[in-house]
């Protein structure tokens, strides 16, 4: 029963490959390319990262079996997690992996087919743009851009390629947040008045990483190669392994988690990113050199241009206290939808009471459990990993063979990075952002933000 199913699956993969070649007029050669030398799929790694090595390799090891993929390189600047990447590669996959000191080497290598990249912020567009260019299909780690001009080129040349790019927002992969969007869409919510995403912890050592930081040396990496196009600084240890407390090689807190929860915000309304973002905060706790805060709140106003009609969405977040962790609630006048405890419930609704005082009716949703109907073979997790991401792998894999549209496309990461530098842009410079549609920029205090 097993054989004939997965017999099942690569026959559909193919046939699906074959009438997206026919439909777009490609030749025998590309077809093959897009399938794999000999039905497989020789993946690349674009750096040997904790979320790589803990995450998104175990997600990965879940279904490349059954879907018939390879890891054939790896791809990483410093030499020290070049060498323990390959090593832990070749004890998962049993057989040589390439060792390349930078992209370029990695893209030399004979019928890459995808890559999965998971380096610093900042770099991700750019590796992207690399990806295409080398005609690799690619799952790229969120944010997918910190400046609107790494986010404009990127998504450029994701559109004018046939590449298939997967955005790691794997939210969009989770049958609870698939139910949640689609509640919302079918009307069954009605008007959302407020979100509130929350990301609180209590880590010391989170995005720290010091005694990395005491092996590296100047001369194991390719500094200039790492800057890429950032401004030029001398070299710092820890800009390299503890980038996401440092701009402009990371925004921090946007960048790193609330661009996962702001996703689900243009998900689920269609909208394309805020009206304006005011925020606060500061370095309070965590007094180590660092750049980016340590604690903030971000005020969004969210809507259809010049229309009064809209509502507002807040993003909190600590490091020094984990109360309220991590989640989404989101609000209507009939209750909320709470994707913690992932039930739609009448709380906080319109009572008969408060109603009748204003000649009005009681307004209550029904309860729902979004988590209902969950897909247990789309994120099981026998390997490791979580299963949203698990879930978000399987996909991007599926479409690398299908072709289709994958959950989390480009377009995704162009409207997550768009709020995630207005946000930026409001803590750097203290002024309300907005974004400026025709020229796709984003403005603070009348300019142009950058850095």
């Amino acid at each position: 029963m097993e054989n004939s199913r997965r017999k099942f699956i690569k026959q559909s993969a193919v046939f699906a490959a074959a009438t997206y070649a026919g439909t777009m007029g490609m030749s025998a050669k590309s077809y093959g390319r897009i399938i794999g030398a000999n039905d497989r799929v020789r993946v690349g790694v674009v750096g040997f990262s904790d979320r790589f090595k803990d995450t998104l390799l175990p997600c990965f090891l879940n279904h490349n079996k059954e879907l018939n993929f390879d890891i054939v390189g790896l791809s990483d600047l410093w030499n020290y997690r070049r060498d323990l990447g390959i090593a832990h590669l070749k004890e998962k996959f049993g057989h040589y992996i390439k060792a390349c000191r930078n992209n370029d080497e990695l893209y030399a290598t004979k019928d890459l087919d995808a890559v999965i990249i998971s380096t610093a912020d900042f770099q991700h567009a750019l590796h992207t743009i690399e990806a295409v260019k080398a005609n690799c299909d690619a799952y790229v780690e969120k944010p997918f851009a910190e400046t609107m001009d790494d986010a404009k080129a990127a998504f450029k040349a994701v559109k004018a390629s046939k590449q298939i790019v997967q955005i790691g927002s794997q939210r969009r992969s989770g049958e609870n947040y698939i139910n949640a969007a689609k509640f919302i869409q079918d009307g069954k919510f009605g008007p959302i008045t407020a979100v509130d995403l929350v990301w609180n912890v209590n880590q010391p050592g989170r995005w720290r990483r010091p005694d990395l930081v005491a092996k590296l040396k100047e001369e194991d990496i390719d500094w200039k190669r790492f800057l890429l196009n950032r401004p030029n600084e001398a070299f710092d240890p820890r800009k390299y392994l503890e980038y996401r407390l440092f701009w402009p090689y990371s925004s921090g807190m946007p960048g790193q988690w609330m661009s996962h929860q702001i996703d689900t915000v243009h998900w689920f309304t269609n909208l394309k990113h805020p009206r304006s973002v005011v925020a606060n905060g500061g370095i309070y706790t965590w007094k180590d050199g660092r750049r980016n805060w340590d604690s903030m709140v971000a005020v969004f106003d969210y809507g259809q241009p010049d229309t009064t009609d809209g509502f507002q969405v807040t993003f909190t977040s600590r490091m020094q206290n984990s109360v309220g962790d991590v989640g989404e609630v989101y609000y209507s006048n009939g209750g909320e939808l709470n994707l913690i405890t992932n039930k739609v419930s009448p709380k906080g609704g319109l009572r008969e009471k408060e109603a009748a005082a204003m000649g009005l009716k009681a307004n209550l949703l029904p309860e729902f459990d979004l988590s209902k109907s969950e897909i247990k073979a789309a994120t099981g997790a026998n390997m490791g990993g979580d299963g949203l991401t698990s879930g978000h792998m399987r996909n991007w894999m599926e479409c690398v063979r299908s072709r289709k549209t994958p959950n989390a496309p480009v377009e995704a990461g162009y409207s997550h990075s768009i709020a995630n530098i207005m946000t930026n842009a409001a803590v750097r410079t203290g002024a309300k952002a907005v974004f400026d549609e025709g020229r796709q920029e984003v403005i603070a205090n009348g300019k142009v933000f950058k850095y």
